[in-house]
């Protein structure tokens, strides 16, 4: 098991002052990390931060805007200065809006595209500027099932899934000769405060879970093993991979048996 410790690794999470990003946060500080938390909301980040320090591990908060470039950019070296390294970037920030092509707008692509994609280029840069000269590091992208698939009324976020999918594979071959792996997570439907429309209407939830293989919604700490794998030694041969941990989504066609009319 010690091939999962991240004991003496030091993490920083965008988005973790909720859902997935909560989740994969405390996952890592578990696992023996020192997580830097980020998100916007102060507050919500500093009660994560508590709940990881009551534990017995360490957290650390640091709120930006992923829409602030300048903010962005010094996120990494503020990390570095302080803990003297950064050894897991985790972008997991993310939003998430749904419109109809014809009433779509310019600025709403730009936001996905900034929040969702940008974002992460910007901190992945800034991360391989320290992980180069230590010649280790993990950068781990969270995607989704839309990385490798397309949905309607998605637009903007499907092609910021897809753009980090392909950002994931061009990093993973340009920093690997360094001992710097980048792989991204694609989740499916989990049930985080993203999904509470969905969730508070049957007949969606009856429509998206029978597109999933198991049946059901994903909870946010299932996807925790996954975040800690690829940060740990245990991935150290994995580089460039694209981890669905979506209950059979992306790559399984699920058709649900017919039952027959009772008597």
């Amino acid at each position: 098991m010690d091939l999962f410790s991240l004991s003496g690794r030091v993490a920083l999470v965008t988005g973790a002052s909720r859902g997935l990003g909560k989740s994969m946060a405390q996952a890592l500080a578990r696992a023996g990390a020192t997580v830097v938390l980020t998100a916007r909301d102060v507050a919500r980040l500093e009660e994560v931060a508590s709940e990881i320090r009551r534990e017995g591990h360490q957290a650390h908060v640091d709120a930006f805007d992923l829409l602030n470039e300048e903010a962005v950019v010094a996120a990494v070296p503020r990390v570095v200065e302080r803990f003297g390294r950064l050894d897991i970037l985790l972008n997991n920030a993310g939003i998430y809006v749904t419109s109809k092509l014809l009433d779509s707008t310019l600025e709403l692509w730009h936001r996905t595209m900034d929040t969702n994609l940008t974002a992460a280029y910007l901190l992945a840069r800034e991360a391989a500027r320290s992980m180069i000269p230590q010649k280790s590091g993990r950068i781990i992208n969270v995607g989704s099932y839309c990385s490798v698939l397309g949905r309607e009324r998605m637009q903007a976020y499907a092609a910021s899934k897809h753009g980090l999918a392909g950002l994931t594979k061009s990093l993973a071959g340009e920093l690997g000769r360094y001992g710097i792996n980048c792989n991204a997570i694609a989740p499916g439907y989990f049930m985080t405060d993203m999904i509470e429309r969905v969730a508070d209407d049957a007949d969606l939830m009856q429509a998206f879970t029978g597109a999933i293989a198991l049946n059901r919604f994903g909870r946010p700490d299932e996807v925790c093993g996954a975040a800690v794998f690829l940060a740990s030694d245990a991935a150290s041969y994995v580089n460039g991979h694209i981890l669905h941990v979506d209950g059979g989504v992306a790559n399984v066609v699920c058709i649900r048996p017919v039952r027959s009319p009772k008597p």
